[in-house]
């Protein structure tokens, strides 16, 4: 049976999320070559580390990225705009930044727009990329329709489900939602729960283009089997978290 996908249709789609606080330094280290060696989209890292993963990823197709305001998207305004400064400084092309949800769910929708414009003004002007990460648990659905309308208008790069330490992750009733009410040059990431090769095809036909995984090696050895294409070989890792 032929498939509709090739294996860096699926590899581009994966954004290695290494984000787990207790993950030591040579895990981050092994997390960065496990990326390079399955040539994934991006690795996602915790941002004291931000200017290492630059360094292991340069002269490679793998974006080096990390978080901003993360996880609880509380941090004022300057603050943020101090981790993207800090985080383009390192070297990261995409940043992934958490809403203020406590002004989300108040109702300010000023200053979440506000603040969403300000971010991705500074992130486009270095020649990065922005995802808004909504934390969808916490939201009910006329919100995150004016989420994806803020966003639409401000001009980011991604809308994004989730954290990955909420209650609840991506689900299939919200990216559905997301993309229906996103302009079409305004992508789709799920986090959070993508966990299989069959959840990320799965996501991905609802136009999905991106997805934060940590089990990256055991999707992608699923995606070379599938494909008939020789097993990447792996070095011994602690898991990344989930």
């Amino acid at each position: 049976m032929s498939v509709a996908y090739s294996y860096s249709d699926i590899a581009k789609m994966i954004d290695h999320s290494l984000l787990n606080p207790a993950l030591t330094g040579p895990e981050l280290e092994a997390g960065c070559q496990l990326a390079l060696r399955y040539d994934v989209a991006s690795v996602c890292i915790l941002p004291y580390y931000a200017a290492a993963c630059a360094e292991l990823l340069a002269g490679s197709t793998v974006q080096p990225s990390t978080t901003i305001g993360f996880p609880h998207g509380g941090h004022t305004t300057a603050v943020k705009l101090a981790e993207v400064q800090q985080a383009l400084k390192d070297g990261a092309t995409e940043l992934d930044m958490v809403i203020n949800i406590s002004q989300a769910r108040s109702g300010q929708w000023d200053y979440v727009e506000r603040e969403i414009c300000i971010l991705a003004k500074a992130i486009h002007v270095a020649g990065a990329k922005i995802k808004v990460i909504f934390e969808n648990a916490y939201l009910d659905d006329p919100a995150k329709i004016r989420l994806c309308e803020i966003c639409g208008a401000v001009g980011v790069d991604w809308v994004k489900t989730s954290t990955g330490y909420a209650p609840s992750g991506a689900t299939l009733f919200d990216l559905v939602l997301m993309r229906r009410h996103s302009p079409p040059a305004l992508q789709v990431k799920a986090a959070g729960g993508i966990r299989t090769l069959d959840a990320l095809l799965e996501v991905r036909a609802l136009g999905v283009t991106r997805v934060g995984a940590t089990r990256t090696a055991e999707i992608l050895d699923d995606c070379r089997q599938r494909l008939g294409l020789p097993a990447i070989l792996n070095e011994t890792a602690a898991p990344a978290g989930d």
